[in-house]
């Protein structure tokens, strides 16, 4: 057996004084990050404050928009209803959703929301008008039916946000409860993630103190900072729950669940939450097989179900230091989760700093944890 991994002290601290760097010049509002292995966690680090004003500090456990980070745990709900006979990754969204079989969409599976080779284009052309008139998902979804596709399905790879809010539907048709019920019962509670939300409930608004005083004000970006009534820091969005980025949750609630995955999907006390199956499918290249992607999608860029894999020649969010096999997502709103199941090893960089498209943060920060365990 291999000898596990150990946490350089020196190492480990040469993150937090990076992070503490940024904060103090101003380049990052708020920090946290939370590095492990099945065996345990480090001490999180936050860093900066709630406010980008700076006026109060970084509670014990901040929550954080995550943005994108919210995709693949929807895809691990969807895999909980392959799991049960519910689905499978073949079925025609159209079967379950009819309005959505139109202008050229009726071959679409549900593999293909899951992998990004929809043809569905990541946000709607009016997407600022709906959020501007502060749209339900129903707005979202029944302009995303009408529709046609930048390609046909499986035959390209575009980043597509609105197949996962197909998806969030196609769960709560099958599930017969919201999608943000369904993952709270069948996986936030199961794993005792307690501070964490697909969308806001009414409660973190009213009484005190509530989850919403610990809840990171995101520094927005222009576009955002001038859509007053609908940015990521405002309450409509905070409760929209949007299955392609509207998760709230801290570093400690995704520290459980990443366990979860290294263990193949066993909670703490050795109970499955989800099978080995499906936590080895979701993570391995499902792009492999798609026939008609093209060959560099397939080989420098690849998707398993929900998760994006390692891409060697990216240092974007994930950094330098990753293994082949290694999974994760990235945020917008400046977070990023990985996992490397051959070195048995997670880290969480949750912060307030958009960062797209490079992650340049993330990616410098990502690299000394990695380096951190020896």
């Amino acid at each position: 057996m291999e000898t596990p991994p150990i946490l350089d002290a020196a190492r480990w601290q040469r993150g937090i004084d990076l992070g503490a760097h940024w904060v103090a010049r101003g380049q990052v509002t708020a920090l946290t990050c939370l590095t492990g292995t099945t065996a345990g966690t480090s001490e999180a680090f936050h860093l900066g404050s709630v406010d980008v004003a700076g006026a109060r500090p970084l509670p014990t456990e901040p929550i954080y928009l995550v943005a994108s980070i919210t995709k693949p745990i929807v895809a691990l709900g969807a895999l909980l209803l392959v799991e049960r006979g519910e689905l499978t990754l073949g079925d025609r969204v159209a079967d379950f959703l009819p309005e959505f079989g139109r202008n050229g969409k009726y071959g679409v599976e549900i593999r293909h929301l899951l992998t990004h080779t929809s043809g569905l284009p990541d946000m709607l052309p009016n997407n600022g008008d709906l959020r501007a008139a502060q749209a339900p998902l129903e707005g979202f979804l029944s302009d995303t039916c009408e529709l046609p596709l930048s390609f046909p399905p499986g035959r390209g790879v575009q980043y597509q946000s609105m197949g996962f809010l197909v998806l969030g539907e196609i769960i709560a048709r099958v599930a017969g409860c919201s999608c943000q019920k369904f993952l709270k019962d069948e996986i936030f509670t199961r794993l005792g993630m307690v501070d964490t939300e697909l969308g806001a409930p009414d409660d973190w608004f009213a009484g005190t103190p509530t989850p919403l005083e610990r809840l990171v004000e995101v520094r927005l970006t222009p576009e955002q900072a001038a859509a007053v009534d609908w940015n990521w820091n405002s309450r409509y969005w905070r409760q929209l729950g949007a299955p392609w980025g509207g998760l709230l949750t801290t570093a400690a609630d995704l520290g459980r669940l990443a366990r979860c995955l290294l263990r193949l999907g066993r909670l703490e006390n050795d109970t499955p939450l989800f099978s080995p199956a499906t936590v080895l499918t979701a993570t391995r290249n499902q792009l492999e097989a798609f026939r008609e992607v093209p060959d560099v999608e397939r080989r420098t860029r690849p998707w398993g179900l929900g998760w994006r894999l390692n891409w060697p020649a990216h240092s974007a969010n994930f950094g330098d230091l990753l293994g082949p096999r290694t999974y994760g997502h990235w945020g917008a709103t400046g977070t990023v989760l990985w996992l490397d199941p051959d070195r048995d090893l997670f880290t969480i960089i949750l912060s307030s700093q958009p960062q797209e498209p490079t992650g340049h943060f993330l990616a410098k920060l990502s690299n000394v944890v990695a380096a951190a365990w020896v």
